[in-house]
């Protein structure tokens, strides 16, 4: 059968506009649903808040209700022997029992205002927990989507000019997959997976720490492993949505750069990174953007994770004819002559290093921090 002849390049360009289309809609939804969830946050803590005032309002108004009870009787026991009170005395029962009352109305009312904010956020709350329950469902299903365009090249075979062209085509896109997929195990195994093994120890930690030393001991425990699992589901949720920067694509390399470090830094309390470009704010080619913003990522997401640096630099220097980046940072540092198996954040620094055909030099001892420098030509 003769291959049907077709213009490829449309081709492309309809395809990669499909995928831009439904990526675009994945990230909208994701953002509404981590919107959800900040929201969703804040509402429980305001509940927590209005419970307990509910609970302090209540308190106060029982009390309120006993004193308006004994200045009843009072004022009553003066009225029965008014000849034997003074006029002061009567005056001073009546208004006594009068201003009770006012605070007792009030307090009630303020009771039910209460009640019906905290209905509301609680119905607030399970609105929320929909809503995002329906974004995740749908960022799932829009991931099957984008699985299948990307990867299904079969329906694909009669449109390309010759047998040459399918077989490139299919073996891009397999390595393209592999490439992910590789990255993404590096991924998960340096982080949830760890994190997840923590969790396991740390579990089996506070059932002996209850049993030996009492539930406050065990309480203490469990909020610490609290942490520790929502770091892995930052850390989960950060795998997924930054399979890809929406804000490459609109914004470039600097801006997506300075923003993503800005947010590391606020999630990591602890730790300064400061952010340099001392070169032309300019855009790159997309393969050169996406390849230099996961190197710096996975370079500052090694002295977070492994170096306990206090203070990570980095800096970047985009020139005519080539771009040089600095990450360095005082942690622990580590001794490169030590033969032992790279881990996978370094190996994937240096295969996206090799792929721009640039030069990865890392300079590290033991208690001095880590310096790791990229250097990439331009070769465009």
């Amino acid at each position: 059968m003769a291959i049907k002849k077709f213009d490829t390049k449309a081709l492309d360009l309809i395809l990669e506009k499909m995928i831009e289309t439904v990526g675009d809609s994945k990230d909208e939804i994701f953002r509404i649903g981590e919107q959800c969830r900040t929201d969703y946050e804040s509402i429980t803590d305001e509940l927590k808040e209005i419970k307990r005032k509910v609970a302090q309002i209540i308190n106060d108004g029982d009390k309120l209700d006993a004193q308006v009870r004994r200045a009843r009787l009072r004022l009553s026991e003066v009225s029965k022997h008014f000849k034997d009170y003074s006029e002061a005395q009567v005056r001073e029962a009546y208004e006594v029992a009068h201003k009770l009352q006012m605070d007792l109305t009030m307090n009630r009312q303020s009771e039910k205002q209460l009640r019906e904010k905290r209905d509301d956020l609680e119905r607030r709350l399970v609105g929320l927990n929909e809503t995002i329950e329906r974004a995740d469902h749908l960022v799932s299903q829009i991931s099957v989507v984008m699985n299948y365009m990307m990867s299904d090249i079969r329906q694909m075979g009669e449109a390309l000019e010759t047998a040459k062209q399918k077989q490139d085509f299919g073996l891009k896109i397999i390595q393209a997959q592999e490439d992910e997929r590789k990255r993404l195990s590096r991924e998960i195994h340096d982080g949830p997976a760890q994190m997840m093994a923590n969790v396991m120890m740390r579990s089996d930690l506070i059932e002996r720490v209850y049993k030996e030393q009492g539930a406050d001991e065990a309480i203490q425990e469990i909020r610490s492993m609290k942490k520790m699992v929502r770091s892995a589901l930052y850390e989960v949720r950060r795998i997924i949505y930054d399979l890809r920067p929406m804000a490459l694509d609109d914004l470039g390399l600097v801006p997506t750069l300075k923003k993503y470090l800005q947010t590391i830094e606020e999630y990591h309390r602890s730790t300064r990174i400061q952010f340099t470009n001392i070169g032309d704010d300019r855009r790159l080619p997309s393969n050169y953007e996406v390849a230099l913003f996961r190197i710096i990522q996975e370079s500052v997401q090694n002295a977070l994770k492994h170096a306990d640096a206090i203070t990570v630099q980095v800096k970047l220097e985009i020139k005519q004819d080539h771009i040089m980046a600095v990450i360095k940072d005082d942690g622990k540092g580590f001794d490169i002559s030590e033969s032992k198996p790279e881990s996978f954040g370094l190996l994937g620094i240096r295969e996206r290093v090799e792929l721009l055909e640039g030069e990865l030099t890392i300079h590290s001892k033991i208690g001095t921090g880590t310096l790791v420098i990229i250097q990439i030509p331009m070769n465009l």
